[in-house]
Formats: C-alpha cells, structure tokens, sequence
C-alpha cells in the first residue's frame, strides 16, 4: 500500500488530501473517507490504509482546510477542553453546511475523475462521526457518482432542521449502510426509526443497524470508546458494502 499528499482545488481554496493505493497494478475503485470530529491524526490514516488494503483507491481529504494550517488536537484536551471544543466545532460548522459539502464533494469527484488509477465513475463513500452525515449528504446529491455509502456512529443526522440529513433520503440511488451506537444520544433509537423510515419510503437499499454495547466513536482505536468486536463488525459489513456495489459493476 503506499501514501500520498496531493492538494484539490475547491470552490473555498486548496484541500489537502491523503491519497492511498493498494500494492500491485491499478486501476481500482474509489472511495472517499469523511472523517470524523479528531480530523486526520495516525489512527484515522491507519483507517484509510486499511480500506485501501481491500482493493480500493481510498481519498481523505482534510476536510478542515478552510480554517488554515492547524495542528491536531491532543485527545485529551478535545475531550478535557472547553475552548479546543469550541475550535472544534467552528470547524466542523464550516464543513457540515449543506452548500459547502456539496461544494466540497464536487471536487472530490472531479478530483478522482482525472485519476488513471481510478476505475470507473462509480465511487464508494463512508464517514465517521460528522462524517456520516457528510457521506449521506454526497450520497445525495451525486446520486449516479456514488454507488454505496456507509455512515459509522453518525450524529446529527436526524433533526428537525429542513434540511436534515434524513429529508434527503428521496435523493439517494446508493446502496447505505448505517451503523449506529447502542450508547449515543446524538443518534437515539427514535432518530434511527426515524431514518429506516425516511430510507424505506423513498425506496432506498438501506440498512439501518445497530451495533450494540457500542458507544459513540466505536470503530476508532485512539479512542476511550473505542470496541473492538464493533469495530471488526464495521469492517466487515463496509468491506461487503463496498465490494457488493463497486467491484461487481
């Protein structure tokens, strides 16, 4: 597997992004990786890493970029830190609206678009924590670029917002997967009723699961959450995601 830094250009500025490739000879699918509150730091590189191990040409954008170079937070203090959750959150602001997701995902896609070792227009996309809701919302509105999407102990998909997450599901023509926590306020029980019920009204191949005895950030190994057997669940039931929809087209 090998690791590269390349720079998209976005409606916003310039994206820094990881680009990562299996051993041996392309082309290969594309997925892209939208990550979650922590942004990139080794556990979430070692994530791509091992999405791309399956066969698949993984892109993770710094999905913070608009707030300038920046040095990641230490876990301790984003969790111990009310003035580091406050910068935390400004930034996911600025990336979670509706218009520069969009804006954002767009690149992406023309990004990939260009690559050589990229096979085909059909790409995967999944997402962690705010990412779920950033995966969703590509799934939407490139409905014949993205082919599968999965969202991993999402939050805030489900509100009363007109323009929640969940209201775009009539939008969506990819296969979703969503694994949400047993333990999560930001993703209850009745939001994931709520979500199954939006998916299966507009007649999308969705599966709404629950990982149970899981928490909030469970598939991420840095951590205090993180579960092990939920987290193999997770890579297990994305690998099926992905490989069931981009290497069989």
């Amino acid at each position: 597997m090998s690791r590269t830094e390349v720079s998209i250009k976005t409606r916003d500025g310039d994206c820094p992004a990881y680009v990562f490739t299996p051993a041996g000879a392309g082309p290969w699918p594309a997925v892209i990786v939208y990550y979650d509150a922590p942004a990139i730091r080794p556990a979430m590189l070692d994530l791509a890493g091992r999405l791309s191990g399956l066969g698949y040409y993984v892109l993770l954008p710094d999905l913070f970029y608009r707030d300038g170079p920046y040095k990641p937070v230490p876990l301790n203090e984003l969790f111990g830190s009310e003035e580091a959750r406050k910068a935390i959150f400004a930034k996911m602001g600025h990336c979670n609206a509706p218009d520069a997701a969009r804006a954002d995902t767009a690149a992406f896609l023309d990004f990939l678009s260009k690559q050589p070792e990229v096979k085909g227009a059909k790409v995967g996309v999944t997402g962690y924590c705010m990412g779920g809701g950033l995966a969703l919302r590509a799934a939407a509105a490139f409905p014949d670029r993205v082919a599968a999407a999965g969202a991993f102990h999402p939050g805030g998909i489900v509100t009363d917002s007109p323009d929640s997450v969940h209201t775009l599901a009539p939008k969506i023509k990819a296969k979703v997967l969503v694994g949400g926590a047993d333990n999560d306020n930001s993703f209850t029980a009745e939001q994931r009723a709520e979500l199954a019920k939006a998916f299966k009204a507009a007649g999308v191949d969705a599966a709404v699961e629950l990982y149970e005895g899981a928490a909030h950030g469970y598939v991420m190994p840095d951590l205090p959450v993180y579960n092990e057997a939920a987290a193999e669940r997770h890579w297990r039931e994305l690998a099926a995601l992905m490989d069931g929809t981009l290497k069989t087209a």
